[in-house]
């Protein structure tokens, strides 16, 4: 069972001085930078299945594929008990850490889906790439659905909400703002860009909820949640990085505020970090330095991981009081400064030539400060870091398989749910406005043809001009309809 007081998380050691982050400042997030092949996954192993052990769940990204192996106990040989002992591990226990796989097409692990609501228009503009008139009227877009009850779960509830707006434009202008037909257009096909990319398998129900990432297992042990993202991040990094946004201000505005905790409630690792701060509006930067300096309040800790310092504004970078500085080579002027960023942003150590040490650093080794109980940054050290007890590398697609068959969550996001939303609202009255459309037209033509026989030329002439009129209207009722169908073809439909 996790102890009462949670051990520190041991990261390795420095001439067999042990160097750890002390469960307490956990929350006050952190970064792990490197050049690649340094050894920045085999360290955000050991961190992840640190704070498991110490029954904290964490949710960690997996763009390579190579993280899965954390499920799994490790083998012992040569070379990793000789690292073992070097840290002070000579009686390391092999083990793997309780997992739970999630994938937004469903290939690799449990479905991970969100509704349109939840998402929201603030990170849906950003990850259909609009531009600041289009995302205004997409924010247009919610609050008319928010006002009508008419809930957003998925892309077809969201087409359907273009059409309602472009087609009452007039109305809604005059309240929020003018709607052009340009801005829907646009959105239109943004929307057409993202259905291509499995925008359909990520929006819909079942969705996600934060009781779904933040479990513990029988013992106590926080699990481990792996976001499987290679095809995701392949396919649409903005989509990759708007996942995890989403649940970073999920876990700021659910959970309670809970002050210096012995140990965090939650961790996230946000992998390829420089992607959320690339080409992203001020506003919505901000925003995300805005929670991340709060959400430790919450106990949440958030660590980065990136190549290089650089990669992560000043802001941000300030508040990440615990760093594992990997290798960086200096082969560029960028790289350069890359070297010297990354030395002047740990606290100095008068026996370490902080510059020199970041490009010298063999594999598995790196230079770390953390914070100490007090909450101070304690000099850089040149640490070797300690082996995890996991398996290094993959698992299996047949063990990953078992694991997922036999995870609490087996079966809960298998099966699509389709209940009553925006598009099925607004097709109901598509089809009312069409039904009343016909019944008018048959009164009006059995009107005419009851009419005086004197009349017969005038009335045959006007009753063409009204049919021609009324079948206009038909016609153009049937058409919106079609289009409007077409603007929201069904999930399964493609």
């Amino acid at each position: 069972m996790t102890a009462t007081n949670p051990s520190p998380l041991l990261l390795g050691a420095n001439n067999e001085h042990p160097v750890a982050i002390e469960p307490r400042m956990a929350n006050r997030h952190g970064l792990i930078a490197g050049a690649t092949g340094t050894g920045k996954t085999v360290t955000l192993q050991v961190m992840a299945q640190a704070f498991s052990e110490m029954g904290v769940p964490v949710l960690v990204p997996d763009i390579k594929g190579d993280f899965s192996g954390i499920a799994k106990a490790g083998v012992m040989s040569d070379r990793l008990r000789e690292r073992a002992v070097r840290v002070g591990l000579a009686d390391l226990q092999l083990n793997g850490a309780p997992t739970v796989f999630w994938d937004v097409y469903g290939e690799h692990g449990h479905p991970l889906r969100l509704t349109m609501a939840d998402f929201g228009p603030i990170m849906l503009a950003r990850l259909l790439n609009l531009n600041e008139t289009q995302s205004g009227v997409l924010q247009v877009l919610f609050k008319v659905a928010d006002e009508n009850g008419w809930l957003l779960l998925d892309l077809r509830d969201l087409r359907a909400m273009l059409a309602y707006v472009n087609e009452h434009r007039s109305e809604i202008g005059p309240r929020y703002g003018n709607v052009s037909p340009a801005s829907i257009g646009a959105i239109q096909r943004a929307l057409l860009s993202l259905d291509s990319l499995g925008g359909d398998e990520l929006f819909g129900e079942p969705a996600v909820t934060l009781d779904d990432f933040m479990q513990t297992d029988q013992h106590g042990q926080g699990v481990v949640n792996i976001l499987h993202a290679a095809r995701l991040y392949r396919d649409s990094p903005t989509a990759y990085c708007s996942v995890l946004l989403w649940l970073l201000s999920e876990l700021f505005e659910q959970l309670p505020e809970v002050g210096d905790a012995d140990k965090p409630r939650f961790v996230l690792f946000f992998d390829e970090a420089h992607l959320l701060f690339n080409d992203t509006p001020k506003t919505l930067v901000d925003r995300i330095e805005q929670v991340v300096r709060l959400i430790r309040s919450r106990g949440v800790g958030v660590y980065f991981i990136t190549q290089s310092p650089l990669d992560v504004p000043d802001a941000i970078l300030g508040q990440l009081g615990n760093r594992v500085q990997h290798a960086l080579r200096a082969f560029t002027p960028r790289d350069q400064k890359a070297v010297r960023t990354a030395a002047q942003t740990f606290r100095s150590n008068p026996e370490l030539d902080t510059e020199v040490a970041i490009t010298e650093l063999g594999v598995g080794e790196a230079l770390v400060s953390v914070l100490d109980d007090k909450g101070v940054p304690t000099p850089v050290q040149r640490v070797l870091i300690r082996p995890p007890a996991s398996q290094i590398g993959p698992i299996s697609d047949q063990e990953r398989l078992t694991l997922v068959q036999r995870s609490v969550l087996a079966g809960a996001f298998d099966r699509l749910l389709d209940r009553e939303s925006a598009y099925e609202i607004l097709q109901a009255q598509a089809e009312r406005a069409l039904s009343e459309d016909t019944v008018v037209t048959r009164r009006q033509s059995e009107a005419r043809q009851s009419r005086r026989p004197a009349a017969e030329k005038s009335v045959v002439g006007d009753f063409v001009k009204q049919a021609g009129r009324s079948a206009m209207r038909s016609i153009g009722t049937q058409l919106g309809r079609q289009i409007m169908r077409g603007l929201l073809g069904s999930l399964k439909g493609r």
